[in-house]
């Protein structure tokens, strides 16, 4: 099959980028001709070394561009990418050929709806953030910190500041938004959504175009089998991530100090001065390189993953699992369709401290901390959630949508 990958980055600067291009590269490893078509580069080196063909626009990211006004009009209708798109869509061979996209939002904008919808071929996009459905992408209220409840562009959506910078960015998103969604179609134009778990599939179906076909396709993540840890009960109970209030930063160390603890941060963020302020006994071990998150991953007791956020599938609950290390999560969040609760870890109530300090003290107890780690290495490598199991789903959905367009 011929795959043409739409997404914001030629190079990998996130977990959206990073899914996308290891992909790629698998693809282009099982015999398939992946085609990566983005806004913004460089171009990484390695798909050029793997001789996968890129289309980069070398436009800057919406943010990143010192011109405000025209980034803002770009980000609404980017008529360039429109353009470089109709273009490679046209030359594309029929009856083998699928796109999928994996970002639109923070450069390509909504302009490629056009065409994809002028090419007739199949699409498939992946839910890593909600921006096809939400204003600010994530169905949470950054000013108020929980879960927003609202209908995307009502009027109580548009009169409520919600966004995690100003107001007028906020009618900036809703307008990109309304656009995107009655002027591009694009909802409507990407048929097929790759969703990650149950969870995140009850949260965006009900916004979702009634014709829509949902696939399951898990994300892959870099794991290696290390062997079960020769002590499940040493370490601390540990944050790792991005420290913003989002993320549930506070809530860990203020469970932390109720149950008596040392909170313990891997990571940097926004929040690091209030949080150095609010708990000066806490630790702040800094911003670590993919080698050093599994190094500290794996000397943890537990990993507490307390977002206040639905996210899309975090990678480092997974992470943690494969190395042996239980996960205490939140159950209003993502993480816990990757934990079994009293087995490979615990789920606390959403947002409650007092709760997540009951189950920090029961991952303190070296009994549970030894079974739970056992279990949650064991469980996760029965299947593990390798790049070759990712894209073997994605063969499987790619044929149904090119079965499905042939008939």
């Amino acid at each position: 099959m011929r795959v043409i990958l739409v997404l914001d980055w030629a190079y990998v600067n996130g977990g959206q980028a990073k899914v996308a291009l290891d992909s790629a590269y698998a693809l282009k490893a099982r015999g398939h001709e992946p085609i990566v078509f983005a806004a913004v580069g460089p171009v990484d080196p390695a798909l050029q070394a793997a001789g996968i063909e890129v289309h980069c626009l070398n436009q800057p990211e919406l943010l990143a561009d010192p011109n405000k006004a025209a980034a803002a009009l770009r980000g609404i209708h980017n008529r360039e990418a429109a353009r470089a798109l109709h273009a490679l869509l046209k030359a594309q061979p029929r009856g083998e050929t699928v796109i999928h996209v994996h970002g639109w939002a923070k450069a390509l904008s909504a302009a490629i709806a056009g065409p994809i919808r002028a090419s007739k071929l199949p699409v498939l996009y992946t839910m890593h953030e909600y921006f096809l459905l939400c204003p600010n992408g994530g169905f949470y209220n950054y000013r108020a910190h929980h879960h927003c409840p609202l209908t995307p562009l009502s009027l109580a959506c548009l009169a409520t500041h919600c966004d995690s910078r100003t107001f007028g960015y906020k009618l900036w998103r809703s307008a990109r938004l309304g656009v995107a969604r009655f002027i591009q179609r694009l909802p409507a134009t990407l048929g097929d959504i790759a969703y990650f778990h149950p969870f995140q599939r009850a949260i965006i179906e009900k916004h979702l175009p009634a014709s829509a076909r949902l696939h399951e396709v898990a994300n892959p993540i870099e794991a290696e089998p290390l062997g079960e840890k020769e002590d499940g009960a040493a370490g601390e109970i540990i944050f790792l991530g991005r420290l913003s209030e989002e993320k549930g930063v506070f809530l860990y160390a203020s469970a932390m100090r109720k149950a008596g603890l040392t909170p313990v941060f891997v990571g940097d963020g926004p929040a690091v001065p209030m949080l150095k302020a609010r708990f000066p006994e806490a630790t702040f071990l800094g911003w670590h390189d993919a080698k050093g998150v599994r190094r500290r991953l794996r000397e943890a007791r537990a990993l507490v993953f307390p977002s206040l956020w639905y996210e899309g599938q975090p990678l480092t609950v997974l992470e943690s699992l494969s190395l042996g290390t239980p996960v205490i999560t939140s159950d209003g969040c993502a993480g816990r369709e990757s934990v079994r609760d009293g087995e490979t870890g615990l789920w606390f109530r959403h947002m409650d401290e007092e709760d997540l300090a009951r189950a920090i003290r029961v991952l303190m107890r070296d009994d549970v901390a030894r079974a739970m780690s056992e279990a949650a290495y064991r469980r996760y490598w029965t299947e593990p959630f390798t790049i070759d199991r990712h894209c073997a789903r994605l063969e499987a959905v790619y044929g149904e949508m090119l079965a499905r367009k042939a008939a």
